[in-house]
C-alpha cells in the first residue's frame, strides 16, 4: 500500500465508487437544496458526516453555497470515532484519494501547527469523518489544498491550544473551515428532535458560551461537538458576526423511522459568515 495516498475507506459503501455516478449525485443534491441567499463571505460551515443516502442532500445546502468560490485551503475538524490515540491526530500521507482524484495534504501548515500544537501523525486509519466530506468539496470548488485534523478530546472547553494554531498559520489565507459532524445519536426519535433544537437555537444565537454550554453535558452525543466548538471560535475570531442554519433533519424524517426505541442520528448544515 502506498502511504503517501490516504485511499478511500468509504467508497463504495457511504458513497458511489463509481467517479461518474458520484459527481452525478452530488450534482442532484445540489440541484434539489433549495435556493438560499447568504450574503457575505461564509468562513465556516457545519457539516453532517452519514452516509449520503441519509445525509448528502443536507451536506449539499452548505457545499451549494460554496460552489465556484476559489479557496486556498480547507481545513477540516473531525471526530475520531475510534479509541484516540492523541488530542489532534492528523494522517501522514501526502494527500487524500476519493473516486473524483487526489485532495492534497496541507504539508507545510501542519508543520507549523506541529511548532504549536503537538499533532499526532497516524497511518492507514479508518475515519470516515474527514473523507466523507470531500466529493462535496471536489465538486464545489477549484483546486484546493487540506488540512484534515481528527480531534481526540471530548472537552468542548479545553481546544485553545489549536485555536489559537489555526488563527496564526490560516492568517492571510483564502481558507475554509468546515466542523464534521452529526448531531444526537439516541434510540429515540422524540428525543433527538427535542435535543437538536437546543443545539440548533444555540448556534444560530452564535453566543461561544452558549454553543459550548449546550455541548458540554457528557450525556451529549453531538459527536463533533469539539470540531464545533474549534470551528465557531476561531470563525468568531477571523471576525464572522453570525451563523446561519441552512438545513436540519434526522435519520427517522429521511427513512421514515420513527417508532419508539427508533435509534436516530441529527443532521444539520450551517454557514458561518462575515457580513
Amino acid at each position: 500500500m502506498d502511504d503517501e495516498v490516504r485511499r478511500s475507506v468509504i467508497a463504495g459503501t457511504w458513497y458511489s465508487g463509481n467517479s461518474e455516478l458520484l459527481r452525478k449525485t452530488i450534482e442532484e443534491y445540489f440541484a434539489n437544496a433549495e435556493e438560499q441567499s447568504v450574503e457575505g463571505e461564509i468562513i465556516g460551515i457545519i457539516s453532517p458526516h452519514a452516509g449520503y443516502s441519509y445525509s448528502g442532500q443536507v451536506a449539499a445546502y452548505g457545499y451549494k453555497q460554496l460552489a465556484g468560490k476559489s479557496i486556498d485551503v480547507v481545513t477540516i475538524l473531525s471526530p475520531f470515532h475510534r479509541m484516540p490515540v492523541g488530542r489532534y491526530m492528523v494522517n501522514s500521507a501526502s494527500c487524500y484519494e476519493t473516486p473524483l482524484g487526489k485532495v492534497p495534504i496541507e504539508k507545510e501548515l501542519l508543520k507549523q501547527i506541529t511548532e504549536e500544537v503537538g499533532l499526532t501523525f497516524v497511518s492507514q486509519e479508518t475515519e470516515h469523518s474527514i473523507e466523507i466530506q470531500l466529493p462535496f468539496l471536489q465538486v464545489a470548488l477549484k483546486d484546493f489544498t487540506l488540512l484534515p485534523i481528527m480531534v481526540g478530546l471530548g472537552d468542548v472547553y479545553g481546544c485553545q491550544d489549536i485555536v489559537e494554531a489555526l488563527l496564526k498559520v490560516l492568517k492571510g489565507k483564502k481558507s475554509l473551515l468546515v466542523a464534521s459532524t452529526d448531531l444526537h445519536h439516541i434510540p429515540d426519535y422524540d428525543e433527538v428532535v427535542k435535543r437538536d433544537k437546543a443545539v440548533v437555537e444555540a448556534l444560530s444565537s452564535f453566543d461561544l458560551n452558549r454553543i459550548r454550554k449546550v455541548l458540554s453535558p457528557s450525556d451529549c452525543s453531538v459527536c463533533g461537538k469539539v470540531p464545533v466548538s474549534i470551528v465557531v471560535d476561531v470563525a468568531k475570531r477571523m471576525g464572522t458576526n453570525k451563523l446561519i442554519v441552512l438545513h436540519q433533519t434526522n435519520s427517522g424524517d429521511v427513512t421514515g423511522e420513527k417508532q419508539p426505541g427508533q435509534y436516530t442520528v441529527g443532521y444539520l448544515s450551517a454557514a458561518i459568515v462575515k457580513s
